[in-house]
Order: C-alpha cells, then structure tokens, then sequence
C-alpha cells in the first residue's frame, strides 16, 4: 500500500489540525499539490486538508484544540487552520451543482468520490489520511506515475466547467508532464473545442497562469502545444514562441534560473502589459528588457545600465533572438559593468554648463568613459578629450 512519509505530513502542527477533525468525527485528508508533489519528489509549498465536516463545524473543532481559525474562503467552503505558525487550508467536500465556465455553483458533500470528481486532473485527485496512507478514488496514481496529465472524465465537460483549465491543462505538462510520451490528444481536441471560452476569463487570471507556465524549467514543448491548438494566439494575440526553445538552452548555458517575465517577452505580442493585466513594475520591466535586447550595447554596457540581473535578461534575450550563443566571458562583463561607477556628476560641469547643454555634455563624457573600458578616471574625462 503506498504511504506518504514526508516531514511536512508528520509534522507535530499539522497532525495537530488532524487530530482536531478526527476528534470531532470529520474526516481529514490531505489532497491535491501536496499529495501529488510528495509522490513526485517535488517540494510542497501548501498544505490543503479535505473533510466532510461544513465550514462552521470546522472552526468549531479548531477553536475547542486551541488552533486559530481563518474565514479565508468560507463562501467557497474553505477555512484556513494556522498551527505553530503554518497554514492549512480545510476545504469541505464538495460537488458541482452548476457552473458557468469561470465560477461553478457547489454543494457540500459527505462523499470523497464526489469531491474527487469535482476536480480537474486526475493527478490532483489523490488524496492521503494523516498517517500518509494513499486514496486514489479516480485512478489518478497510474497517470501520476506515467507523468500523463489528462482531464477527470470527459475533457470538454471538465474545461466548460472552468474555461482556465484549459491554460492550466499546458501549465501541469510544462511542470509534471511527461515530454517524450507526449500529450493526451483528447485533452487537446476539447481544449481546441472551447476556445471561445477563453475570452470570458478576466485578464489577471490569464496572466497569472500564463507566468506560471512560463516558469516551468521547460515550458518550450507546452507553449508550442498551446500554439498548435490556437489558444496561444487567443490570449497572446502576436506571440511568437520561436524564440522560446532557444531562450531556455541559453538559460543552461549561462547558469540563470527560469523567469517567466524574460520568456514571457521572448513570446511578444501586442500590448503584452494591457492584454494580461500586468502590474506596472512587470510592464516597465518587460519594456526595459526589450528594448535594451534590441539595442546594440556590449555585456559590459548593458550591466553598466541595467544592472546585472536585467542585463542578463536583455542579453539572454537578444541572443535567443538572433539563434546565437551565449557570448564567452559575457557573465563576468556584465557584472564589471554593473559594479562599475561613473566618477563625473553634472555639479562637475556647474556652472559653466546649465539645462540641456549640460545634460549633453554629461552623456557625452559617460559615452566616452563607456568607451574606455570604465577606466578613464574624473580628470582626464573633464580634460575635455573625450
């Protein structure tokens, strides 16, 4: 019998929340991203607790063990238990009563099976009891194991039921899908079906998956996928994802973590910041890295501008562009730039020079220093021979 032995599972907090269910005749079952990720070697970042106890009943088992209690979602079912400072969000079982494609309408249940197919892939419908022993009321272990993300039940039902699933569909196989086998063509079929569905969803969500699958370590097969069905054009009018696949073999080669902001301006598109209702900081820092991309400045002046961080971005970016290498030596140029100080102020140029003829005068000697190598000191900058 498979068994769950994980240090979060055992952990004296969350056995506590476990206990305080049990003791009131619930059930509690760990489901979903913590079950799946465990079995998967995967790091766990969330604990989610399901019951048959309601809401109410839930926080009235925590308040009588001493653990805080939070209405975090209790609209939608879900109670937040914080114990010795970890959360756990206990979520009532439920079933769809009625959806509309972006929210669903659902009942409390008593029953496991109805809340595992309630659910979207039968990877995150495996649930575990707190001594780890595994439930897999849907068969969702056998596709776990073959890394085979595929829809509960018929897939056209399960995207009409939330219309994101379809994004979230590309977002699982670019994290725990299995590449080389390939993707489940039924799963394409009903994605490429309901596209129109795509258009109800609120931009924020959108953009929020869409960087979710862009940070997977290769997200490259999925997003062509995407493509192939029309969902990518869909939500990212003007993207391009040739770019892609050569951007994430240059991340290997220069030793940078995934970004989904840096792949997800290798993709463009038309009025990107707009479209997926980006913040702000995400809007300039992604028009920022375009441009400098585009622009011809050296590893060492890029660093020198954007720092070290974004020069690499704009570098890696410029060069999956162009289908080049990763210059040589370009790591080491980048951060002498960026540590690089340029020693002229424009109160060197005072009062002699004023308004726009000193702001010229001070972007010609920094062009100049640029030029030397950073190693042109104050004097001989100022000397005038520049």
């Amino acid at each position: 019998m498979t068994r769950i032995t994980e240090d979060w599972l055992t952990n004296p907090a969350t056995q506590a929340v476990c206990a305080a269910l049990q003791a009131g005749g619930a059930q509690a079952l760990f489901v979903g991203g913590c079950v799946r990720n465990a079995l998967m070697g995967v790091p766990v970042s969330d604990i989610d607790i399901s019951t048959d106890a309601v809401p109410e009943r839930v926080m009235t088992l925590a308040k009588a063990a001493g653990i805080k209690a939070v209405p975090t979602g209790i609209d939608h079912g879900t109670v937040t238990l914080v114990q010795d400072g970890i959360p756990h969000e206990v979520t009532t079982f439920r079933k769809d009563v009625e959806t509309d494609g972006r929210r669903a309408v659902v009942a409390y249940s008593t029953c496991v099976n109805e809340d595992a197919a309630r659910r979207d892939f039968t990877m995150n419908a495996l649930y575990a009891r707190p001594d780890g022993t595994l439930l897999d009321p849907l068969g969702g272990m056998a596709d776990l194991q073959a890394r085979r993300v595929r829809f509960i039940g018929d897939a056209g039902d399960r995207i009409r039921e939330d219309y994101l699933r379809s994004l979230r569909y590309f977002r699982f196989h670019a994290w725990y899908g299995c590449d080389v086998q390939g993707f489940d063509p039924e799963a394409l079929a009903a994605i490429a079906d309901n596209l129109d569905g795509l258009s109800t969803l609120s931009r924020e969500r959108v953009g929020g998956e869409l960087l979710k699958l862009l940070g997977a370590p290769d997200p490259a097969p999925a997003v062509a996928a995407m493509r192939s069905t029309g969902a990518l054009g869909l939500v990212l009018p003007g993207a391009d994802d040739r770019a892609l696949a050569p951007l994430v073999h240059l991340e290997g080669q220069a030793g940078v973590a995934p970004d989904g902001l840096r792949r997800l301006a290798a993709l463009g598109g038309v009025d990107v910041a707009a479209t997926l209702r980006l913040s702000k900081a995400q809007g300039r820092a992604l028009d920022r890295m375009r441009e400098a991309a585009a622009s011809v400045m050296a590893p060492a002046e890029l660093g020198y501008r954007l720092k070290a961080d974004a020069a690499r971005d704009a570098l890696l970016l410029r060069c999956a562009w162009s289908e080049q290498p990763w210059p040589e030596g370009a790591g080491a140029e980048i951060d002498r730039g960026a540590a690089a100080q340029f020693p002229v102020t424009a109160r060197d140029l005072m009062p002699a020079l004023q308004g726009p003829a000193l702001g010229a005068r001070l972007a010609e000697i920094e062009t100049a220093w640029i030029a030397s190598g950073f190693a042109r000191d104050k004097a001989s900058l100022l000397s005038g021979d520049s």
